[in-house]
């Protein structure tokens, strides 16, 4: 049987005009059904024909599954075999517009179209711009930074201090600044205030060694809290000054206003507010950068203290704000403190 062939319609009527025996079959298929009547000589190759007409199935898609004879397979079976109306036979199968439908889906060049999702023309795939990775800056970042970090656990919430010293490690503007400068410091270290506190001093910062560790002091005097971000960060930038030089000479001052001011400028581009009105007593001005040398002593090859008066506006006892006359008062003292020391030392005195 030739599948390409138009099925013929089956004439009932015998060479005489007479009506020939014919045997019903009952087809049923996607909820749709169809009684063909055939010559009872028929076979089951010329019922298949008969369905290519009605449901548009060639004869190799269909499966035809009958009562207690299950899948119908030979096409030489007589149809008188199989039952009649009002058993049913299940059809099984696409039509033939369905079937190229699939076979054009599952073409190249229609998959590789779903792929890009269009149906027309493939266009030119565009150049994908890679977001390229800076070596020498990442390289550069793990080398000029910090080592580790040191709490001191014998205080309380020992987890908040590591977090702060982690905050100032991790400082866009600090990161900048030692990137720049080619700074590395060793360790990280909380200060603890009872070992670097007097009745007339209090150590703010220590710088061991150039760089070898920098110790901060983040908590207040009576340890009922933490000191203020920007203030504890400004007096990193002065440490990280004393990686360079040990003394408070004009070299350290302009190197800490550069440093300084690097990192002011990598709060602003990072949406941080400035120094100045925050609750460090406000924006150092470098045309007053003398008095506050005045105010400044070294302490342990880098420790930076303040007689009574420490940067941030803090007061010996508490934390208050310094008046503007005690600042000059104490600008003045420690102006005749050091013009005495010097005039002992040129006099050899010591």
């Amino acid at each position: 049987m030739d599948p390409t062939s138009e099925p013929q319609p089956i004439d009932l009527d015998d060479d005489d005009g007479d009506t020939m025996a014919t045997h019903s079959i009952l087809i049923t298929h996607s909820g749709k059904s169809h009684t063909f009547t055939l010559p009872t000589h028929s076979t089951l190759s010329d019922l298949r024909l008969q369905i290519q007409q009605t449901f548009s199935i060639s004869p190799e898609y269909q499966k035809l599954t009958a009562p207690k004879l299950g899948l119908l397979k030979d096409d030489s079976l007589p149809i008188t075999t199989l039952p009649q109306p009002p058993k049913k036979i299940l059809l099984i199968g696409s039509s033939n517009a369905a079937i190229q439908d699939i076979k054009l889906a599952n073409s190249p060049s229609a998959s590789t179209l779903r792929k890009f999702g269009g149906t027309g023309p493939i266009k030119p795939a565009k150049p994908v711009h890679r977001r390229q990775v800076d070596f020498t800056k990442s390289s550069d970042e793990s080398k000029y930074t910090f080592g580790p970090i040191r709490v001191l656990t014998h205080l309380p919430n020992p987890q908040r201090s590591e977090t702060y010293l982690r905050k100032l490690a991790a400082d866009p503007g600090i990161k900048a600044v030692m990137i720049k400068h080619k700074f590395s410091v060793g360790m990280l270290s909380e200060m603890d205030p009872a070992e670097h506190t007097t009745h007339e001093s209090r150590t703010l910062g220590l710088n061991r060694n150039a760089g070898e560790e920098i110790l901060l002091r983040l908590r207040t005097d009576r340890y009922d809290g933490y000191r203020d971000y920007k203030t504890v960060r400004k007096t990193l930038c002065h440490e990280l000054a004393h990686n360079v030089y040990g003394e408070h000479d004009r070299d350290f001052w302009e190197l800490y206003k550069v440093i300084l001011k690097g990192v002011e400028e990598a709060d602003w581009r990072h949406g941080g507010r400035t120094l100045e009105g925050g609750g460090d007593g406000g924006r150092i001005l470098w045309e007053g950068e003398e008095r506050e040398r005045l105010l400044v002593e070294e302490a342990d090859g880098g420790g930076w203290t303040g007689g009574s008066f420490v940067l941030g506006g803090e007061r010996g006892g508490g934390g208050n704000a310094v008046d503007v006359e005690d600042r000059r008062s104490m600008a003045a003292r420690a102006a005749e403190e050091r013009a005495k020391k010097m005039k002992d030392s040129s006099s050899g005195t010591a």
